[in-house]
């Protein structure tokens, strides 16, 4: 492994590092927060394009580049960090390095080897578990009890450099992917400011991942959170909490797309067929082994509802069973 190149001496009362900050989501501003409170000086922010979103398809800015316009910092916003304009404008920032929370663009090698302590990444996983666009929602899913966030030197391949630092959190048991997210986006956020001081201070080596625990996770695409009721409750519970609340677990329900809030395994339940539902006071959906009570849906077109509200209204026939269409 290359050693990263070396900066000259700080001179007394210069910022630590000069630094473009990288991120788009929520959870990157504590980071971007972190820094900008920090002796490291951020020039810039890179951020992905602003883009039409909600019922009205208004063009919003990103959560990043909000949190740069109110501290006044120049905003880039290429289409992809591959366009020579970037690369231009990368080089001509000076910067010594570039951290990186979830920019949500592939970094090409031309723009990696501008910055000379290259491009430190925020990851929020235990490396080399959960490699991917949506660490935090595949580790709920796949029931684990432990994960957390690496900082590492980012490289051409998918979450495969070498790592500075890590920190360890608990997913407690009703944890959704927001909930764990916003409490690693903290944490993270003095991960990645200890690990640039230790790249300043010249205290830190990143060290290469281990070749064994590697475990992939892509993105969760909305089809990927459709329920799947033959699956035991247990698996349906976390499979829920996983995709909450983006992008937001769904079923059908007399052939229109219903959102669910998380769901709870009810132990000793009624014993029901896969989707079948069951209203009595609370509202129970059968499962592959098991049934589940939910708490909060969506019908098609309304706002979130108390489940008991929603059978109400809804009068299921007994039988009747959610994800038929």
């Amino acid at each position: 492994m290359e050693r990263p190149r070396q900066l000259p001496p700080r001179r007394e009362g210069e910022p630590a590092l000069k630094l473009l900050f990288a991120g788009t989501p929520a959870p990157a501003v504590p980071s971007l927060e972190a820094l900008l409170a920090s002796d490291h000086e951020v020039v810039a922010v890179l951020t992905r394009p602003d883009a039409r979103s909600g019922r009205g398809r208004k063009v919003s800015r990103s959560p990043v580049a909000e949190r740069a316009d109110a501290a006044g910092l120049p905003v880039l916003q290429p289409r992809s960090p591959r366009e020579p304009e970037f690369l231009e404008q990368l080089a001509a920032l000076g910067v010594d390095c570039v951290p990186v929370v979830a920019y949500g663009a592939l970094v090409p090698q031309a723009a990696l080897d501008v910055p000379p302590r290259g491009w430190v990444n925020l990851h929020f996983s235990l490396l080399p578990a959960w490699r991917g666009a949506a660490p935090v929602q595949h580790a709920i899913m796949a029931g684990d009890e432990v994960t957390g966030a690496s900082t590492f030197l980012l490289e051409a391949g998918l979450d495969t450099g070498p790592v500075y630092g890590t920190l360890t959190e608990a997913i407690r048991p009703r944890d959704t992917a927001g909930d764990l997210l916003e409490r690693l986006a903290v944490s993270g956020a003095q991960l990645l400011l200890a690990t640039l001081d230790g790249i300043a201070a010249g205290a830190l080596e990143p060290q290469p991942q281990p070749a064994e625990g590697v475990s992939l996770a892509p993105k969760v695409e909305t089809a990927d959170a459709r329920v799947d009721w033959t699956l035991p409750a247990h698996v349906v519970d976390r499979r829920i909490r996983g995709v909450s609340p983006a992008p937001g677990a769904w079923t059908t329900w007399r052939g229109e797309r219903m959102r669910l809030g998380p769901a709870v395994p009810v132990p000793g339940g009624p014993a029901l067929a896969p989707g079948e539902l069951h209203v009595d006071g609370d509202v129970l959906v059968g499962t592959g082994h098991g049934a589940v009570r939910l708490d909060q849906v969506q019908p098609a077109g309304k706002r979130m509802l108390p489940a008991a509200d929603w059978a109400r209204g809804a009068r299921p026939a007994t039988g009747e069973r959610l994800g038929g269409g």
